[in-house]
């Protein structure tokens, strides 16, 4: 059983240790030791019932990190090389609770501090900063995923009520969530706008998703909109259009690139330390030559990658990050990551499908992460686009 693998496996090779401020080491030790002490101990448990570890929700809201990179409102106001480090030691504990977290304070929280009014800011960040309230982040929809702009989700305006009707798939969190951002196409202008739905909103219902084959213990579900009334004041201020939504997404897709770091590391050090306690032919494994050639792949993979991160999380703190920028992080992470969990499974034999030794979660949480945030070919036609300037899709 591989249930306390330590963090002296050498997974930081180019001594990226070293770049880090105080604060950014702090950070990491923090959400680090949170990983280890509260969530890998439980989560095996949860992710194979596919429930929701609502215990842990009071426990990540002691860490104070909601909110990562907003300032003021209540929230850390940290560094992007900090919140890279969140998401990877998150998604190392797991990646059902990183994308829970995602959800709320990248998506969720990140729209109101993009889109929002100072007014609305002031009235919803504290408490979700707190975690007292949760949010959840609706655009995704049956027959929109990859052209999600097409959304047909609807709003009327009519008088001081904006009617929201339509459905969302897909949605992390939608089920229990405060807070719900509505992305819907304005029938006055026929432009894509955000709404925030508040919880008990009559008219809004959820229908859980079964049967995942990963990111099991995240609730993802269906949202129905039945003439849900939103008061005008919650219209968010500067969501008018899809460019505005793409601005959302383009500032946590480059989260997604650090996720993927997160489970590839959890599963090479898993592999690592079960290959030099497994004892076949006599002696190690980790003696044998295939062995060895694959653990070198492995972390080569995941060095590229943490070095990808570093960097676009400093471009995005001087502003220079891009879209096709997070799109090439997120494409080339996703793929890579898979591929280290896999690997990290075959080293193991038999026992890496089995929960207990911990790869198997990661290597299914990661078909999920290679599909979200913009699957591997659309990245790649993003950033085929940029490239050549020539569009491959509409």
């Amino acid at each position: 059983m591989i249930a306390d693998v330590t963090r002296s496996l050498g997974t930081d090779y180019y001594l990226l240790e070293e770049l880090l401020t105080d604060e950014e080491r702090e950070i990491r030790d923090k959400v680090r030791a949170f990983a280890d002490r509260e969530v890998i101990p439980i989560i095996n448990d949860y992710w194979d019932k596919a429930q929701f570890p609502f215990e842990l929700v009071p426990k990540v809201a002691e860490l104070g990190i909601a909110g990562t990179t907003i300032q003021g409102y209540g929230c850390p106001g940290m560094s992007h090389v900090a919140s890279v480090l969140v998401a990877i030691e998150m998604a190392r504990g797991d990646g059902s609770l990183n994308t829970f977290f995602g959800v709320h304070s990248g998506l969720a929280m990140g729209t109101i501090d993009i889109c929002g009014s100072e007014e609305q800011k002031e009235r919803w960040l504290p408490q979700m900063a707190r975690l007292e309230k949760i949010g959840a982040w609706g655009l995704t929809e049956a027959k929109h995923g990859s052209d999600s702009v097409q959304l047909e989700t609807s709003a009327r305006k009519e008088g001081d009520e904006y009617v929201l009707n339509g459905e969302k798939r897909w949605i992390g969190n939608a089920s229990f969530a405060d807070l719900i951002i509505i992305w819907a196409r304005d029938e006055a202008d026929g432009q894509v706008k955000g709404f925030v739905v508040e919880k008990g909103a009559e008219g809004y219902s959820t229908e859980l998703i079964t049967g995942k084959m990963g990111k099991r213990a995240v609730w993802q579900a269906n949202i129905y909109l039945e003439n849900v009334r939103v008061p005008v004041e919650n219209k968010l201020e500067g969501a008018n259009s899809f460019k505005d939504t793409n601005k959302v997404l383009t500032a946590t897709r480059g989260g997604v690139a650090w996720e993927a770091v997160g489970h590839a590391i959890a599963a090479y050090e898993a592999a690592l330390t079960y290959t030099k306690e497994r004892v076949q032919f006599g002696k190690p494994i980790a003696s044998f030559q295939i062995i060895q050639n694959k653990l070198a792949n492995m972390l080569a993979e995941i060095t590229t990658m943490q070095l990808m991160c570093f960097r676009l999380a400093k471009l995005q703190e001087q502003g220079k990050m891009t879209g096709p920028m997070a799109s090439l992080a997120k494409m080339n992470n996703a793929r890579k990551a898979r591929q280290v969990c896999a690997e990290a499974r075959d080293c193991m034999g038999g026992n890496g499908v089995l929960l207990e030794y911990l790869v198997a979660r990661h290597l299914s949480d990661m078909e999920i992460v290679y599909t979200y945030e913009g699957t591997d070919t659309i990245q790649s036609l993003i950033v085929g686009r940029d490239v050549t300037g020539i569009g491959a899709f509409v």
